[in-house]
C-alpha cells in the first residue's frame, strides 16, 4: 500500500522525514468499515466561498449594498455606454489573464465541516492528510522562490497545526507528557516559520536570501520531523485503545465495528500497518479467529489480517502467534462458509509472496505445509466465484516460489487437471490476472520432468498457445501488466516443457512457432515488453533445436543462429521510429 512520491524536489535536507507519510501525494482517506474493492473518502471542501452555518457569502448583506442599489440607473447607463467604447487593447489583456494570480490558488486545503464528536482517529486522519499536504507544498515552492506563496501556506500550516492540536486535546482520552512536549515544539516551529517567511518578503538582496532559504529549509525539515513524530505518538494512542477494546471485548456487535476501524486503518499505508502490528493488533485479530461465537466475523478480521502482514512486524507477530497452525486449520476446516477460507487463503498469498523479501524466512510453514496445499487446490475446485479462485491460485502460486516441495505436492493431488479445467470456466478464469497465477504455477511446476506428461494428456499446450495471445480488454496499466505477465510466463513455462520432445512436437503442431515469432518481430503484439522478447526468443530458439524445419530461413538466421543477445537487439530496434 505504498504511496509514489510527491512532485517536486526541494533545497533542504532532511524533508523526506516530513509527517507520517513523507512527501507522498494527497492520501484518500477511507471511513470506519470494511471495503474490499474501495473506500469511502473523506472530502476535503475547496469552497472557498463557504461560511459557518452552511451559509455563503453571497446571502450575507453587504455594508455598500444599499448605496449600490441607489446607484442602479448611473450603473445601468455606464454598462449601456461601455458597449460602445470598448478599447480592443484591453480587451486582449483581459481574455489572456487568468482569474487567480496562482495557478494553485484554488489548492488550497480547507477541512469541509469537522470530524464527528469523539471521532479523534478521523481527525488525526484529516489533519494529518492537510498538514503533510501543505508541508509538501510549501517545500515546492521554497524550491521556486516564490516568497509570498511560501510565507501565506506558513501562516496556513500555523493555523492547521494549532487547530490540529486543540480539537484532538478535547476528545482525546489522555495525553502524555512527551506528546506536550512535541505540541510545544512543534507549535514553536511553526511561529518560527511564519516569522522567517514573513522577513523573506522584506529582503532584495539575492545572497542574503540564499542564506535565509537554507535556514527556512531548516526550519521546514525540523517541523516536519516533529509533526511526523506528534501524529505517530497520537495514532499509536488511539490504535492501543481500538486492540485493548478488541481483547476486552465479548460483544459481536463491538468487535465488529472495532475490526472494521482497524482494518480502514490498514488502508492508510505501511506506517500504521507497522504502529498495528507494533500494538498487538495481530494477536488480537488471532484471538477473534480462535473464538467459535465469533465465526461470522472470521472473513473481515483475516482481510485486516491480510493487509497488516504487509509489513515486516506483521508477519513476525503472526509466526509468534502461531498464525500459520491457526490458518490451516481454518483453511482445512469444511465447516466455516467459503468467504473463510478465501480469506485465509488471502493470508497465505501475502505472508508467502516472493515479492516481500521477509517471507522467505517462515520457520513455521513447513510444517503446515502440506495441509495448506491440499485444502487450497481443493479451494480452487470448488470455488464459486472469479475472486475466491483468484485469492487460492495467488496462494499456491506463492507458495510454489516459497518450497520447492509444493511443485511436487501439487503434481501429486492432479493439481495442473485442477487448473486446466479452471481455464474453460468463465465464472472462476474470467481475468488476466488469474491466467497470471495458473501460468506462474505451471511455470514453476514445469521444472519437473513429470509434469510434462499430465500437460500433454490435458491439452494444456493449447491452453498455454492461448495466453501467449493475451490481451487487455479496458488498457489500464495494471490490466496490460498482467497481460505482459501471462505472455512471459507461458513463454518461459513453453520453453521448459519442450525439453520433453513430445511436447515440442505438440507445440510445432499446434503452430506456436509462428506466434513466438510474431511475438518478437511486432513489438506491439508485446506492447514493447522486453521481458516478453527474451522469453520468446529462448522458446523459439528451444522449439527449433526439436523442429528446425518449421522455420523459414530469415526467420532462422535472425531469431534461432545469432547470439541471444544479438537477437533481442534486433527485434528491440523495430520498434523504433527516426519520422
Amino acid at each position: 500500500m505504498r504511496r509514489p512520491p510527491g512532485n517536486g524536489e526541494t533545497a533542504s535536507r532532511g524533508i523526506s522525514g516530513w509527517g507520517l507519510w513523507g512527501r507522498h501525494e494527497p492520501r484518500r482517506l477511507c471511513c470506519a468499515g470494511p471495503d474490499r474493492h474501495g473506500q469511502a473518502l473523506l472530502q476535503v471542501g475547496v469552497n472557498m466561498m463557504a461560511l459557518p452555518g452552511g451559509r455563503h457569502l453571497d446571502s450575507v448583506p453587504l455594508p455598500g449594498q444599499r448605496l449600490h442599489l441607489m446607484q442602479v440607473d448611473s450603473v445601468q447607463r455606464w454598462m449601456e455606454d461601455l458597449k460602445l467604447m470598448t478599447e480592443c487593447e484591453c480587451m486582449c489583456v483581459l481574455q489572456a489573464k487568468p482569474i487567480s494570480l496562482e495557478e494553485d490558488a484554488q489548492g488550497d486545503l480547507i477541512l469541509a465541516g469537522g470530524p464527528g464528536p469523539g471521532d479523534p482517529l478521523q481527525l488525526l486522519l484529516k489533519r494529518g492528510w492537510v498538514i503533510s499536504t501543505e508541508l509538501r507544498r510549501i517545500g515546492q515552492k521554497l524550491a521556486q522562490e516564490r516568497w509570498a506563496r511560501v510565507h501565506s501556506m506558513s501562516v496556513r500550516l500555523t493555523c492547521h497545526a494549532r487547530s490540529m492540536v486543540s480539537e484532538y486535546s478535547a476528545v482525546s482520552r489522555n495525553s502524555s507528557q512527551e506528546m506536550g512536549q512535541i505540541e510545544k515544539l512543534l507549535m514553536e516551529k511553526c511561529s518560527e516559520l511564519s516569522a522567517v517567511t514573513e522577513r523573506c518578503l522584506q529582503v532584495e538582496n539575492e545572497h542574503v536570501l540564499t542564506s535565509m532559504k537554507a535556514c527556512v529549509s531548516e526550519t521546514l525539515s525540523t517541523l516536519g520531523q516533529h509533526f511526523g513524530q506528534l501524529l505517530e505518538l497520537a495514532l499509536t494512542q488511539e490504535v492501543q485503545a481500538l486492540v485493548r477494546k478488541i481483547d476486552a471485548s465479548d460483544n459481536i456487535h463491538t468487535t465488529e465495528s472495532t475490526t472494521g476501524n482497524l482494518f480502514s486503518l490498514t488502508q492508510e499505508g505501511a506506517p500504521l500497518c507497522r504502529i498495528i502490528a507494533r500494538e498487538g493488533g495481530v494477536v488480537a485479530l488471532f484471538k477473534v479467529c480462535r473464538q467459535d461465537s465469533f465465526r461470522c466475523l472470521y472473513p473481515q478480521a483475516l482481510r485486516t489480517l491480510a493487509s497488516i502482514c504487509c509489513v515486516e512486524e506483521g508477519v513476525h507477530q503472526l509466526e509468534k502467534v502461531d498464525g500459520v497452525l491457526c490458518l490451516a486449520d481454518i483453511l482445512t476446516d469444511d465447516s466455516h462458509s467459503e468467504a473463510t477460507r478465501a480469506e485465509a487463503a488471502a493470508v497465505v498469498a501475502q505472508v508467502t509472496s516472493p515479492h516481500l523479501p521477509f517471507t522467505q524466512h517462515l520457520s513455521s510453514f513447513p510444517e503446515s505445509m502440506e495441509e495448506i496445499v491440499t485444502a487450497l487446490v481443493k479451494l480452487c475446485q470448488e470455488a464459486s466465484s472469479g475472486e475466491v479462485f483468484l485469492l487460492a491460485s495467488a496462494a499456491l502460486a506463492n507458495i510454489t516460489f516459497l518450497d520447492t516441495m509444493a511443485c511436487e505436492m501439487l503434481l501429486q493431488l492432479n493439481a495442473i487437471r485442477v487448473l486446466l479445467e479452471a481455464c474453460g470456466d468463465k465464472q472462476r478464469v474470467d481475468t488476466p490476472y488469474t491466467r497470471d497465477q495458473i501460468v506462474t504455477i505451471l511455470a514453476n511446476m514445469s521444472v519437473l520432468e513429470q509434469c510434462a506428461s499430465d500437460i500433454v494428456q490435458e491439452n494444456g499446450v493449447q491452453l498455454i498457445m492461448g495466453m501467449l495471445s493475451e490481451k487487455p480488454r479496458s488498457g489500464t496499466p495494471a490490466e496490460v501488466a498482467a497481460c505482459e505477465r501471462v505472455q512471459q510466463k507461458a513463454a518461459v513455462t513453453l520453453a521448459r516443457l519442450s525439453r520433453d520432445p513430445d511436447v515440442a512436437r505438440e507445440a510445432v503442431r499446434l503452430s506456436c512457432m509462428s506466434r513466438l515469432i510474431e511475438l518478437c518481430r511486432s513489438p506491439s503484439e508485446r506492447n514493447s515488453s522486453d521481458a516478453v522478447l527474451v522469453a520468446c526468443l529462448a522458446a523459439l530458439r528451444r522449439l527449433a533445436g526439436v523442429c528446425p524445419e518449421g522455420l523459414q530461413d530469415s526467420d532462422f538466421q535472425q531469431l534461432v543462429q545469432p547470439r541471444l543477445v544479438d537477437s533481442f537487439l534486433l527485434c528491440s530496434n523495430m520498434e523504433e521510429s527516426f519520422v
